[in-house]
């Protein structure tokens, strides 16, 4: 098995392709060992020390490290741990539900274009990365989304959001007056 790495716009996190499918259809993300109990691959992987989070899309797992740990030592050991991971045989998760949108107002139509968007235009983008963005709700001209992955604690984060999306999605929407990150 043949995995690649790729550096991502966060330097404390590092993007890995197995060369198949991680976890299909939608995201997980693990922001410590305590959530990962559903994940047999996030839960090897926060075994290693060092780990600080772990995010699954598609076809990438994308691992972040503590401040105090150097990717020349950790790269290694998370390579073997994904390899192991795909050699058990075990599921990625162990149950189908990914992370996605959990906000409600999918009736209102402001919501439908700003969440098309979103999934069209910005998911794309930011899972190159080794990230995604989840809708998280539309209130007052202000919507709300959750950085994952590598966008979650990423230098740039905040100027993508003001300057990339809130500007995208006032260009398309013109009731949206500020896009703002949550947890």
């Amino acid at each position: 098995m043949f995995i690649q790495t790729e550096g991502t716009p966060n330097p404390a996190t590092l993007k890995f392709l197995p060369g198949k499918s991680v976890v299909g259809d939608g995201t997980a993300n693990f922001a410590d060992a305590s959530d990962a109990g559903r994940s047999p691959l996030a839960t090897r992987l926060f075994a290693i020390e060092g780990v600080a989070g772990v995010f699954l899309g598609s076809d990438f797992v994308t691992v972040t490290k503590s401040d105090d740990r150097e990717w020349d030592v950790m790269r290694p050991q998370i390579l073997g741990g994904i390899m192991e991971h795909y050699q058990s045989g075990r599921p990625v998760l162990e149950d189908a539900t990914g992370d996605g949108d959990e906000a409600d107002g999918d009736d209102d139509p402001i919501v439908k274009q700003i969440k098309e968007l979103i999934d069209t235009r910005v998911r794309p983008a930011v899972a190159q990365d080794g990230g995604d963005i989840v809708f998280k709700g539309f209130e007052g001209g202000i919507v709300s989304l959750h950085m994952q992955g590598a966008c979650a604690g990423c230098p740039s984060s905040t100027a993508t959001l003001k300057h990339g999306i809130e500007n995208m999605l006032r260009h398309y929407v013109p009731e949206v007056q500020e896009v703002r990150a949550v947890e």
